[in-house]
C-alpha cells in the first residue's frame, strides 16, 4: 500500500452480547422465573410470608406479557425511530389465535353441550366459519400466532414504508388501523364473539387450565419467552443490521445517500416487533382467561409507548422496567384510588417527557456517571436551531451519531 492510498474503513469489533454483569443479571432473572417462583408458589405453605400467591403469579405473568410488547416497541421506536400507536392490534391478533384454539378445546363442556362454541350456538350458527378451520390443531395455532400478525404487519408496512410515510402521520395511520380492526371484531357476524369475545376456557392440550401446575407452567413459559426475546433484541441491535437501524433513526436521508435502502430494514424490524406482540398476546390469553376487542383499543396501544418512554428508549431493559413500574402502579392504584389512575398515567407521561427524556434507565445512568440531568428545553432548542439549518436531527435518545457499516457500499 502506497503512502497516498487511503486506509480501508475498519469497523469496530462486535461487542459481546452481554457484559459479565449483564449475564449475571440474566441468569438471576432466569433462576427467579424458572426455579424460585415455582417453589414459592407450589412448595411454600400459604400462611408463610414467603408464599407467592396465585394472584401474584397471574399478575406477574400478565405484566411479563406486557413487557414483551414494550420490548418490541423499543426495537421500532427506540432503535429505528418508528412510533407505532397500533401495536395493541398485533397483541390482540395473537390472543385471538390462541383464544380460538382454547374455545375449540372446550368441546361439549359448554353451556349448550355443542361442538360449536357457545356464542355460535346462541347466534344460531350451524357450522364453523372458514377461518376457524385450523383452530382445532395446536401446531397450526402456533403457526398462526406468528403468521397472522406477521402477514398484516408486512402488508401494512410495505405500503406505508414504500410511500415514505413517517412521523406523526405514520403514528396516526397505525392507530386508525387498530380502530378499524376493533370495530370489525365487535361485529357478531365476523365469528369472533362480538363484544364478549372468548372466555370460559377449560383446557390446553387436554390439560385443565385452572390447575396450579398449568398456571405455573404458563408463568415460566412467559418469563423464558421474555428473556429469549431480550437476547434476540440484544443480538439484533448489536449487529450490522442494528447499526443501520440506528442510522435510519438518526438520519434516514443520509443512510440513503450512503447507498442503503431503508425499506427492507424498516419493514423487517416492523414485522419482527409485530410477531413479538402476537406471541405476547397468545401467552396472555390463557393466563387472564379472556380476550375481546377491547384489547385493540387505542388506549392500550398508547400505553405500550408509555412503558417504553418511562423505562427509557433504546435501552432494551428500560421498557421492561417501565412495563413493570407502570402496571405495578396501575394494579395498586386501581384498588387504592381507582378514580385517580388515569390522571396518574397522564401525569407520568408528561413528567417523563419534560424531565426524563431518556427514561428511568437514562436517569440512573446519568447519576452513576455523576453527570447532571440534561435540560430537555435546552436540548430541544439546540435541535430546533439545527433543524432550521437544514440538518437531519437525531432524537434525544441513544447515540447521537451512528457509524454505518461499510460506508458507501450497499447492504
Amino acid at each position: 500500500m502506497t503512502p497516498n492510498t487511503p486506509s480501508p474503513l475498519t469497523l469496530p469489533a462486535r461487542a459481546p452480547l452481554l457484559s459479565r454483569g449483564g449475564w449475571a443479571a440474566f441468569l438471576v432473572a432466569l433462576i427467579l422465573v424458572c426455579a424460585v417462583a415455582p417453589v414459592l408458589n407450589m412448595a411454600v405453605p400459604e400462611g408463610s410470608a414467603f408464599h407467592l400467591s396465585d394472584y401474584m403469579v397471574g399478575l406477574i405473568g400478565k405484566i411479563m406479557c406486557y413487557a414483551i410488547c414494550a420490548l418490541a416497541m423499543d426495537l421500532i421506536w427506540g432503535y429505528t425511530g418508528i412510533l407505532s400507536l397500533g401495536h395493541g392490534l398485533f397483541f390482540a391478533l395473537g390472543g385471538y389465535m390462541m383464544g380460538m384454539y382454547l374455545m375449540r378445546q372446550i368441546g361439549r363442556d359448554g353451556s349448550y353441550k355443542s361442538d360449536l362454541p357457545d356464542f355460535m350456538v346462541f347466534l344460531d350458527w350451524k357450522e364453523l366459519p372458514w377461518h376457524w378451520a385450523l383452530s382445532g390443531s395446536f401446531v397450526a395455532t402456533l403457526v398462526l400466532i406468528v403468521a397472522v400478525p406477521a402477514l398484516l404487519a408486512f402488508v401494512f408496512g410495505w405500503f406505508a414504508f414504500r410511500s415514505r410515510i413517517k412521523g406523526v402521520y405514520f403514528s396516526i395511520i397505525t392507530q386508525a388501523l387498530t380502530v378499524a380492526a376493533m370495530l370489525l371484531f365487535f361485529r357478531n357476524e365476523t365469528g369472533f364473539g362480538g363484544n364478549n369475545g372468548f372466555t370460559d376456557f377449560k383446557r390446553i392440550l387436554g390439560i385443565p387450565i385452572a390447575t396450579q401446575e398449568m398456571r405455573m407452567t404458563l408463568f415460566v413459559l412467559t418469563g423464558a419467552t421474555l428473556l429469549g426475546f431480550f437476547l434476540l433484541a440484544r443480538w439484533l441491535v448489536g449487529s450490522k443490521y442494528g447499526r443501520v437501524l440506528q442510522a435510519i433513526r438518526d438520519a434516514e436521508s443520509r443512510v440513503m445517500f450512503s447507498g442503503y435502502n431503508p425499506l427492507p430494514y424498516k419493514l423487517s424490524i416492523w414485522v419482527i416487533s409485530a410477531v413479538m406482540c402476537g406471541v405476547a398476546g397468545a401467552l396472555y390469553v390463557p393466563q387472564v382467561g379472556i380476550i375481546n376487542p377491547g384489547e385493540m383499543s387505542p388506549a392500550n396501544s398508547i400505553e405500550i409507548a408509555i412503558w417504553a418512554a418511562v423505562g427509557g428508549r433504546a435501552t432494551l431493559v428500560g421498557p421492561i422496567i417501565g412495563a413493570f413500574l407502570v402496571n405495578g402502579a396501575k394494579s395498586w392504584l386501581t384498588v387504592a384510588a381507582p378514580e385517580y389512575w388515569l390522571f396518574f398515567l397522564g401525569g407520568l407521561f408528561i413528567v417523563v417527557t419534560l424531565f426524563l427524556p431518556n427514561g428511568v434507565v437514562g436517569l440512573v445512568r446519568q447519576l452513576r456517571r455523576g453527570k447532571p440531568v440534561t435540560a430537555p428545553a435546552a436540548a430541544a432548542a439546540e435541535r430546533s436551531l439545527e433543524s432550521e439549518a437544514g440538518e437531519d436531527v437525531p432524537p434525544s435518545v441513544g447515540p447521537q451519531a451512528t457509524a454505518l457499516p461499510g460506508q458507501g457500499a450497499r447492504a
